[in-house]
């Protein structure tokens, strides 16, 4: 018998969460990020699962890129890091794809290379997140270079990234916004701005284009929720089983350094599971465990294979019982990953990505064929 953990993945959440992302937006076209593996759920049948809908994908390198040609995927592929050498470029121009230009090595790589045909092309400006991008005062110029290139000048696009679209405080975001918008109004440019957050809440930000990420994985960026965040449908679901039961007297400790003891008399259940398949090792006492259906919590540390949860409340869990570590139970009980996040200090991105090759993907809904295809090739 297998060992039970798997990640279920559901398509047809994703393309429920796509369709969101893209009628919050009527009058922008809507990338699907599926940089990281599409954020740790499968890049590939992701993108098959929403090739009829998506007029083009994103990713952060020319690797994920090929992943996605090699596999059939036809629609435009946006590198939304550009290249990393120069010797990209034929890659580039062989695959079809649009790229992202950053720096100024890239620009005048791009502007020596003849390409077969024109490259859709996307400035990146900073406008406040101080990590990618020309400054918006060189903007102008590099935009120039570019327009009198007929190779590039085709398909232009400014982009920029937000630093803060997900806080409660729209002050910095609102300067972001104003910085980009007054330098596309100057240039005549299309622009994309809306990450997932800024798509979500932030209507002024949906520009041209729109590129949300997570929020297609069922995860809430925002700080808070609002009527949209409460439409969106988990995608993964992190399942396992119990595999061992402990009845402890109170004051008795579990797992490595005992940090979790007994308050009374305790029944503990032993959950396939660990950091080892990317399970954060840093959940405390009190994480969230759905058994049964029944929300429950880790007691004790995290370890490489197992993780430990308390059973006394839930009298009827026993050996095989069904444990949702996050996403959707049976029943139809839903444990948030961003609830789980929380306990763990970090965010749903870390957990949605941290989870390990060992764990098996099981794909269900989407197009027809699709789940079936990526079971096949598990």
């Amino acid at each position: 018998m297998a060992r039970p953990l798997t990640a279920d993945i559901d398509l047809d959440a994703l393309r429920h969460n796509y369709c969101l992302a893209r009628d919050l937006a009527p009058h922008s076209r809507t990338l699907a990020v599926l940089k990281a593996d599409a954020y740790g759920h499968g890049a590939v049948p992701c993108a098959h699962a929403l090739s009829d809908l998506a007029p083009a994908f994103a990713v952060a390198s020319i690797e994920e890129a090929c992943v996605l040609r090699e596999a059939g995927i036809k629609i435009p592929i946006v590198l939304l890091e550009g290249i990393f050498e120069a010797c990209e470029l034929e890659v580039v121009d062989t695959m079809d794809l649009w790229i992202v230009v950053h720096s100024d090595w890239q620009l005048e790589a791009q502007l020596a290379y003849r390409p077969r045909r024109p490259i859709p092309t996307w400035l990146k400006v900073d406008s406040g997140m101080h990590r990618l991008g020309f400054d918006p005062y060189r903007a102008e110029q590099i935009w120039a270079r570019l327009a009198a290139a007929p190779e590039y000048a085709t398909d232009l696009h400014l982009m920029s990234h937000f630093a803060t679209a997900d806080a409660l405080d729209p002050s910095y975001f609102r300067h972001q916004l104003g910085v980009l918008n007054a330098l596309a109004e100057r240039l005549k440019a299309p622009i994309c701005l809306a990450n997932s957050p800024a798509t979500l809440a932030w209507p002024e930000a949906h520009g041209a284009w729109n590129r949300p990420g997570v929020m297609l994985y069922g995860s809430n960026p925002l700080v808070g929720d609002n009527d949209a965040t409460r439409r969106l449908a988990p995608v993964m679901t992190l399942r396992s089983e119990i595999i061992a039961v402990r009845d402890l007297a109170p004051g008795e400790p579990v797992g490595y350094a005992g940090r979790w003891k007994a308050p009374r008399p305790s029944r503990i259940g032993v959950v396939a599971c660990g950091y080892g398949d990317g399970y954060d090792r840093h959940a405390v006492d009190g994480t969230p465990v759905l058994v049964n259906g029944q929300r429950t919590s880790i007691a004790g540390k995290v370890s490489m294979d197992m993780l430990t949860v308390d059973l006394t409340d839930i009298p009827e869990a026993g050996i095989g019982s069904p444990v949702v570590l996050w996403g959707r139970a049976a029943d139809g009980t839903y444990l948030s990953v961003d609830d789980v996040a929380s306990h763990c200090d970090t965010i749903s991105y870390t957990l949605l990505t941290g989870v390990l090759p060992r764990v098996p993907r099981r794909y269900h809904g989407g197009p027809v064929g699709v789940a079936r295809q990526a079971n096949v090739h598990d």
